[in-house]
């Protein structure tokens, strides 16, 4: 399943023109090269962030759960969340105990994490890439 916050078209040619886009994730994950590849293909102009070299900050996972809720963005079909042992999946309860989890084990993050200007969206979906970058 995909998560897609989005911003008027006109807005967000503005926003991209600007190529202040980030994507997170980690280079050895499928999804992720699935979507560089794509945005290479496609001449967008992206920074990326690798969670296992630079991990994720408390301020920008408040951020996404801010704008899109972190059940958006914790990724409880991946092998790190099942792994877990059952007391811990079954604390987290809410933000407050999930987000830390997260920054602790960013394998969790649903991923790559797409930021274009108030565009946030987690994992990789070609339609919904071609219709926000208008390719």
């Amino acid at each position: 399943m995909v998560s897609i916050m989005t911003i008027p078209k006109a807005a967000a040619k503005a926003t991209t023109a600007i190529n202040n886009m980030k994507v997170y994730g980690i280079t050895n994950c499928n999804t992720v090269k699935k979507a560089l590849d794509w945005l290479k293909a496609n001449k967008v102009d992206y920074e990326f962030h690798d969670f296992k070299k630079l991990g994720v900050s408390e301020q920008k996972l408040n951020e996404w759960n801010d704008k899109a809720g972190y059940e958006k963005f914790l990724n409880k079909q991946g092998l790190t969340w099942k792994g877990l042992d059952p007391s811990v999946k079954e604390s987290v309860k809410g933000a407050a105990e999930a987000l830390p989890l997260l920054q602790q084990k960013t394998s969790m993050i649903k991923r790559p994490v797409i930021e274009d200007g108030n565009f946030l969206f987690f994992g990789f979906d070609e339609a919904v890439y071609q219709q926000h970058f208008n390719k």
